[in-house]
């Protein structure tokens, strides 16, 4: 079985609009326990961007700005990759490591259903490579019936 990018993602998003400041999108991100924001414009399923632990740092703490001035449209990174819910997770993999981020949209036509972490990714693989482990252990078992 081939698991895709809709059997992986994150469904419980994230979003707050690109003229909240980041000091209420950081106390969000907190209390839903993200390390993202998906930053919209104009309602809820236009992407304008994508924020992460990384733009906070680099753009409010690092050069010492008041996160209640900052506004999210002034931080997120508005190169949003994504992909669709039927994609392979091995594209989805491939996608994320040659492009080098920890998050990838996944869009159903414009609207945003999800969302695929890094932590994700390697939380599906660990199982799977445990479960493949245990069955690899069960077939060279001397009771095994399989081989």
């Amino acid at each position: 079985m081939v698991l895709r990018a809709k059997d992986i993602m994150d469904t419980h998003l994230l979003t707050v609009d690109e003229g909240t400041d980041a000091l209420e999108c950081a106390r969000r991100m907190v209390a839903a326990r993200k390390g993202y924001a998906v930053v919209t414009h104009g309602g809820p399923t236009t992407v304008a961007g994508i924020a992460t632990e990384w733009d906070f740092l680099e753009k409010v703490v690092a050069p010492a700005r008041d996160p209640a001035q900052v506004r999210m449209k002034e931080i997120a990174s508005a190169d949003v990759r994504g992909c669709a819910p039927e994609t392979p997770t091995d594209e989805v993999v491939a996608t994320m490591a040659s492009l080098g981020i920890r998050r990838l949209i996944v869009r159903s036509g414009d609207q945003v259903v999800g969302v695929i972490s890094s932590r994700t990714i390697l939380t599906i693989f660990r199982e799977y490579v445990d479960r493949l482990s245990a069955e690899i252990a069960a077939y060279h078992s001397p009771t095994s019936t399989l081989g």
